[in-house]
């Protein structure tokens, strides 16, 4: 894969478009001609700007997806490309339709297989819930059809692909998006050999929906008012390398990303289990054996956020660092862009056992769903450390543990929540369960992974907004609303931040 250092979703602008024009070449190259010329391009942003939207990896266009707003009733029937474009003049946009129309979706091929598609769907879902629109439409093509048009009906083809009888990858992967066909279009596009002309009209549904009172307009940049918390209580087990642990780690991102979340938690010291391969020797050569997987680790974390378009908190990994050991984690972001946090207090067993010492770093950090922070383990015990962040605008906590008790698991759990109340915030905690037979210090494990929430009336009454099952590998899915935290810091029926008695006390860092 390419190395990436920054990935953005912008509008598309006329300026793009001698680079686009090439990659639509590369895209299109088995269709010669099949890509649109420069006033296309600048009819369709004068009409929507919002509908045409590029992916911009390191500064280069890796991929690009182009839509009109149509009238459903006008084009739920039979049609061709021709009709749903209005012969290239795209005259059939109506700013008051009601479906989103995807008239092209294409990537780059040496970005292909980094799930670009489902990250330019994802937006679209996005925009067509913001704009109120009742679902998205397009004709997709089925360029494998060829291989089987002398013995089957494009029906019969469509229905075999469907129960995975015939693969392919086109259909496969929109149907995986939640696209279901309604039709099978006939002469949709015109010189579609591979297709036979042959296209599937396919339909997602904005299950949100609700009759239109007015239209907002939707940027590609706005910061989400909820965000969707994917929680990996993961399990210790035994791995072959770091190949067999990552490979597991992604089956995790897969799952909460198909449920679009917007961030997945993992636990702290995950990696764990790979001290294995030198239990042979003592525990502080051990651990620093650990460390040195730890940038390819991040590495490989990196890609996951892009290819899988979702926001990554890597739990906590050993570091060296001019010969001193840390424990640190980064957050992966889905724009390309990776940052880092320290644990600032390690535990006593951390310091005489393995020879830890704590950091220095402290800081909230932006996302596309608000800011956030991440304090790992025992840090969540020290409430100076959260009311800093929460004084820097966080809106939600994760915190990644690992304890191997249950009345050390309980520290972690009550001084969470009690860091939810006080600073009017979510907080997210994960943590690792299982046991590690043949690593020396990390025998054994408990967790119950939760997400908790202040106590007022929007909230649970106890505080809890969900909770895994303990002891138990899962995942946990949990929705969080970001508007109640703004209504609760200025109408709550207690404020905690706001009523602080700041002419008697104060809290401020220590400059190093």
């Amino acid at each position: 894969m390419k190395e990436i250092e920054n990935l953005e979703l912008l509008f598309l602008s006329i300026e793009d478009y001698p680079e686009l024009k090439e990659v639509m070449q590369m895209a299109y190259s088995s269709m010669e001609s099949s890509y649109w010329k420069k006033h296309h391009i600048e009819k369709l942003i004068s009409l929507f700007p919002e509908g045409q939207v590029v992916l911009k990896i390191n500064g280069e266009i890796a991929a690009c997806a182009l839509s009109l707003i149509v009238q459903s009733g006008r084009f739920e029937k039979n049609h061709t490309y021709k009709q749903i474009t209005g012969n290239y003049s795209f005259d059939t946009h109506d700013p008051l339709g009601d479906v989103l129309y995807g008239i092209d979706v294409f990537v780059k091929p040496e970005f292909r297989g980094m799930r670009l598609g489902r990250r330019l769907y994802d937006y679209r879902k996005e925009l067509c819930e913001k704009l109120n629109l009742k679902g998205i439409l397009f004709g997709g093509r089925i360029p494998y059809y060829h291989n089987y048009s002398d013995k089957l009906s494009a029906r019969e083809y469509i229905r075999q692909v469907r129960e995975r009888k015939i693969h392919d990858p086109v259909l496969n992967f929109q149907l995986s998006n939640n696209f279901h066909p309604i039709r099978i279009l006939k002469n949709y596009l015109e010189g579609d050999q591979a297709s036979e002309e042959y296209a599937v009209l396919l339909k997602w549904d904005n299950i949100y929906y609700e009759e239109p009172v007015s239209k907002e307009i939707a940027s590609p940049s706005i910061v989400k008012s909820s965000a969707r918390l994917g929680l990996i209580q993961w399990q210790m087990r035994l791995y072959r390398d770091i190949d067999d642990l990552m490979q597991q780690a992604e089956y995790f991102i897969d799952a909460v990303s198909s449920y679009r979340a917007d961030f997945a938690l993992f636990p702290e010291f995950f990696n764990a289990p790979l001290m294995a391969a030198f239990n042979h020797l003592e525990e502080p050569q051990a651990i620093r054996k650990l460390a040195s997987f730890t940038k390819e680790i991040v590495k490989r974390f990196a890609e996951f956020s892009i290819s899988y378009n979702i926001n990554i908190i890597t739990g906590s990994m050993p570091e060296l660092v001019d010969d001193k050991l840390y424990n640190v984690g980064y957050l992966c972001k889905r724009d390309g862009s990776v940052e880092r946090y320290e644990k600032i207090h390690v535990t006593p067993d951390e310091a005489k056992v393995w020879g830890m010492v704590g950091g220095n770093q402290l800081k909230t950090f932006d996302t596309d769903c608000g800011k956030i922070g991440v304090l790992i383990c025992y840090d969540s015990e020290f409430p100076e450390l959260s009311r800093l962040l929460a004084d820097e605008g966080m809106n939600i906590l994760f915190v990644p543990f690992l304890t191997d008790t249950q009345n050390g698991y309980s520290r972690i759990r009550n001084c969470s929540q009690a860091r939810a109340i006080e600073n009017e915030c979510y907080v997210a905690i994960a943590g690792s369960v299982g046991n590690l037979p043949k690593v020396n210090n990390m025998d054994i494990q408990y967790a119950q992974s939760m997400v908790f929430t202040p106590c007022d009336f929007a909230f649970p009454v106890n505080g809890i907004k969900a909770e895994a099952t303990p002891n138990t590998e899962m995942i946990l899915i949990v929705d969080v609303d970001l508007n109640l935290l703004t209504e609760l810091h200025n109408n709550g029926s207690v404020r905690n931040l706001i009523d602080r008695r700041k002419d008697i006390y104060e809290l401020k860092r220590v400059s190093n």
